[in-house]
């Protein structure tokens, strides 16, 4: 009888950890082409401890994110170039900015000939570890998958905004440097602790790290302390007119890839408030698209 009541309790404790609720954006809200639930808490290497059912809301912000998403965008076979991006929402790490930072952006690849995949991953909570290895997730389904959508392995780069942009250069050091992502683009990314000063930021890194984090943790996760002469080459784009990340963010971690000889292109753009990503009415849309297309190209043909 003991042993039959230890293992009601064990499975009532299992059922608990996997009944939350999972939010996964309509076809209509995405435009998606796939959705692929990839892992939650209960079956990835770490969980972020969050017991509360996933939240979406009006502007599709997705929180308290528990389960780790692929949204993917197939390029039309008739003008695909072989490329693949794998694109990683911003958010301050307290929620997802899934339709400006992640479906506009992966539906613009699509209609270019990149196929995409929106990683929905799941919050850090105080464990950095979780968001990483869901990043590199969606990288490793991009290259073991996309031979399905007329991807070249070895033709797999990243995007990342804002808090994203973080998360994608922390993810690319994590790993082995013949598993990096050939490029990496960052737009407004939040990459350097010189610049968790204002209390969003400041906010930001505590997600990330936990309340109790050090000067020391803080400084191994600024990823300009990261760069070698093996990261992988990075467009960064940034406007001067951004106060929730200065854009002084993007040019310390410019500096580091040039001392380096790493090949980056910094594109600073006078006027934008953070989170002009996916919008198409901002003064500098076009010229933007057309540095992200010239990059494509140069890397697409880069040996």
């Amino acid at each position: 009888m003991k042993r039959l009541l230890t293992l009601i309790l064990s499975l009532a404790v299992a059922l608990t950890a996997t009944a939350q609720r999972r939010v996964v954006a309509t076809a209509e809200q995405s435009g998606a082409d796939e959705v692929v639930q990839y892992w939650n808490n209960s079956t990835a290497p770490h969980s972020n401890g969050i017991t509360d059912d996933e939240t979406i809301d009006d502007k599709l912000n997705m929180s308290q994110t528990t389960y780790t998403d692929l949204y993917i965008y197939i390029a039309d076979p008739a003008k695909a170039t072989g490329q693949g991006v794998v694109v990683i929402p911003g958010g301050g790490y307290y929620k997802l900015s899934m339709l400006y930072d992640g479906f506009m952006i992966a539906k613009y690849f699509r209609s270019i000939g990149v196929t995409a995949i929106i990683v929905k991953y799941r919050l850090p909570n105080g464990n950095r570890e979780v968001p990483i290895e869901d990043a590199v997730a969606g990288l490793r389904y991009m290259r073991a998958e996309g031979h399905k959508w007329g991807v070249d392995p070895e033709q797999v780069g990243m995007l990342g905004s804002s808090a994203g942009g973080h998360l994608t250069a922390l993810a690319t050091h994590s790993l082995p440097v013949e598993e990096r992502p050939k490029f990496n683009i960052l737009i407004y990314p939040s990459t350097s602790g010189d610049m968790w000063s204002n209390y969003r930021l400041q906010n930001c890194f505590e997600r990330l790290l936990g309340k109790w984090r050090t000067q020391v943790d803080i400084e191994n996760n600024s990823c300009e302390n990261l760069v070698t002469p093996d990261t992988p080459p990075t467009l960064l784009l940034h406007t001067h007119e951004d106060t929730t990340v200065p854009s002084t963010s993007s040019t310390s971690y410019y500096k580091a890839l040039k001392c380096h000889g790493v090949r980056s292109a910094l594109y600073l753009y006078p006027t934008g408030a953070h989170g002009w990503a996916g919008h198409d009415e901002w003064h500098y849309a076009e010229p933007c698209k057309e540095a992200i297309r010239d990059w494509l190209e140069i890397e697409k043909n880069r040996k």
